[in-house]
């Protein structure tokens, strides 16, 4: 790791380099992070954006969708002259010129089986921001298998929520200690259900945030809880996970 930040980089990063929990040698672990986001939709646009933004070294955006008109309400990476494009395309364009210095790996097709952990597998940890539960399960999966962090947010209609689930920590369950494998897609289906444009935003958000106190090693991530926002009532709660013993994923 280089031991000095670049005049250009203490510039760019000075406002974060003033947080005592950050310092150079969080930022420094920043520049050298990889995060795989999984989806770059209404979630993964401002987790991608802000991950950018705050020095994360290289992305690795997976989305086999193009940009579509009704995208552009909420999912904030695309605009209107990036309809018909592959998201991964257009998300990497905006990246380039919010930080030329991150480098982006893109995978326009559906990440599954072997494919997904060699993807897995290449990064530190994972952002899951796709809208599809058995998408949601592949992706726990894989990160259990190699021991790699998960931060997974969802968002619907006015409700949103958000974890971290760590198998390098003995206490932390997973995706499916608390999600039953036969859940539908439709549920979290913004094309059926509706969803308010700027609650992704504050759920991606979130996502960035845990992501970013993960890769540099400062704070508590949200492992063992489960965050929840209603937007309609401005209500945000936290409730207490544990792991299941008998959950097919981690359990004993």
């Amino acid at each position: 790791m280089t031991p000095e930040l670049s005049d250009e980089q203490l510039l760019r990063y000075s406002r974060q380099l003033l947080l005592p929990e950050m310092d150079v040698a969080g930022q420094q672990r920043l520049l050298h992070s990889r995060v795989l986001l999984v989806g770059l939709g209404g979630l993964g646009s401002p987790v991608a954006l802000y991950l950018a933004a705050a020095g994360v070294g290289e992305l690795h955006l997976a989305d086999h969708d193009r940009v579509d008109l009704s995208n552009l309400q909420r999912q904030i990476a695309h605009q209107e002259a990036s309809i018909g494009e592959l998201k991964v395309e257009s998300a990497r364009q905006q990246l380039q010129q919010i930080n030329s210095s991150t480098q982006v790996v893109c995978y326009p097709h559906q990440l599954e089986g072997e494919a997904l952990l060699q993807a897995v597998a290449q990064v530190d940890l994972v952002c899951d921001c796709s809208d599809r539960f058995a998408t949601r399960f592949a992706v726990n999966r894989a990160c259990w298998q190699l021991g790699k962090p998960l931060v997974s947010g969802a968002a619907i209609r006015f409700s949103g929520q958000l974890s971290v689930f760590d198998p390098r920590r003995d206490d932390s369950p997973c995706y499916a200690c608390i999600y039953d494998e036969d859940a539908q897609d439709e549920e979290l289906s913004c094309s059926e259900s509706g969803v308010l444009a700027p609650l992704v935003g504050v759920i991606g958000s979130l996502q960035a945030v845990e992501a970013l106190k993960l890769l540099a090693g400062c704070g508590q991530p949200a492992v063992g809880k489960l965050l929840t926002y209603d937007a309609l009532r401005a209500e945000m709660r936290t409730l207490k996970l544990g792991r299941d013993p008998r959950c097919a994923c981690c359990g004993s």
